[in-house]
């Protein structure tokens, strides 16, 4: 949803550049034309001066719109490859944990769900069961996990994907 909503302001933007840009073009070309005919008393006319800043002042923003637009766009590709490494990893150590406390395939699918912060109603409605099943299986995974409740699963796992390679590989440089 969030990255919906990025993506529409980055072609909002773009749009609003290429606008610009039309503008720009118009200003540009009257500014010529009006050099043109007045000549080189064009550097001293006083409505000629404000219009070739205005066009001066139009190419400057555009150049610098074009520059943090591409920036803005190289992060958000960069945030979105961290985001995938993230949750691939946290599948991995989610799987890791699964088979290590013996989980059945229905408790796996419970936990997945449980962990992705559904609630037992929708885990219920998602796996077409009784809440009461779900609840059963959430007690079996608790109880299997040695946790106490969806807090302590969630944390579980979320510490031990901080602790693993992909924390490592995202240090800041020194």
């Amino acid at each position: 949803m969030a990255l919906q909503k990025v993506n529409q302001h980055f072609g909002l933007l773009v749009g609003l550049i290429a606008f610009q840009a039309l503008c720009t073009l118009f200003f540009t070309i009257d500014v010529l034309s009006d050099m043109e005919s007045v000549g080189l008393s064009s550097f001293t006319d006083l409505h000629l001066l404000p219009e070739m800043g205005a066009t001066l002042g139009l190419i400057f923003a555009m150049v610098f719109e074009f520059y943090v637009l591409r920036r803005l766009a190289h992060r958000q590709a960069t945030l979105e490859k961290g985001m995938s490494i993230a949750a691939g990893e946290l599948a991995i150590v989610m799987e890791s944990y699964f088979v290590s406390w013996g989980l059945t395939a229905s408790e796996q699918d419970v936990a997945s769900f449980t962990i992705k912060g559904y609630s037992i109603a929708e885990v219920s409605s998602l796996r077409n069961c009784a809440e009461g099943t779900v609840k059963t299986h959430l007690n079996a995974i608790y109880r299997k996990s040695g946790t106490n409740g969806r807090a302590q699963l969630v944390s579980l796992l979320i510490e031990d994907l901080l602790r693993g390679p992909l924390a490592e590989n995202t240090k800041p440089a020194v």
